[in-house]
């Protein structure tokens, strides 16, 4: 199935809460949006990114776009690839010396290291597809919770 290039649409930042939100939303076609929930410090660390606030020394993203450079690597794309359990799941896709390596990742630090890099984001099709069929559900539950009250 095919990965869609899809854009940071939004960060949603709560102080109340330890879960924030961050909003992809596909460049091409429907322009389909959807939320991926994610800690406070990958969604400090994009908002820092995109605000373009400076740290005095290398944040852990930093760190990591650092070491990938100093190994001769470069990030092509990041790629939101599954959802199991309410889940969502990346892949870094690193090239170095023309051999391409793919690194487990959560969405997060996957993202963070994508805005830091202007590094291109993905996300498959069946993943874009499962977020929609959850989402239909959604007000379906909770209408029939609502009647059975």
């Amino acid at each position: 199935m095919a990965a869609v290039p899809c854009d940071l649409a939004r960060i949603i930042i709560s102080e109340n809460s330890e879960q924030q939100m961050i909003w992809l939303r596909e460049k091409l076609g429907h322009g389909r949006t959807f939320p991926i929930l994610i800690g406070m410090f990958e969604a400090v660390a994009i908002d820092r990114k995109i605000r373009d606030v400076e740290t005095p020394r290398p944040l852990t993203h930093d760190l990591l776009a650092n070491v990938i450079s100093s190994l001769s690597g470069v990030v092509e794309r990041i790629v939101v690839n599954d959802l199991r359990n309410n889940t969502f799941y990346a892949t870094l896709v690193i090239r170095q010396n023309g051999k391409v390596i793919e690194v487990d990742s959560r969405p997060s630090d996957a993202i963070a290291l994508a805005v830091r890099l202007e590094t291109p984001i993905f996300v498959e099709e069946k993943v874009i597809d499962q977020v929609a069929n959850l989402q239909q559900q959604e007000p379906q539950e909770e209408e029939e919770e609502e009647e059975g009250q």
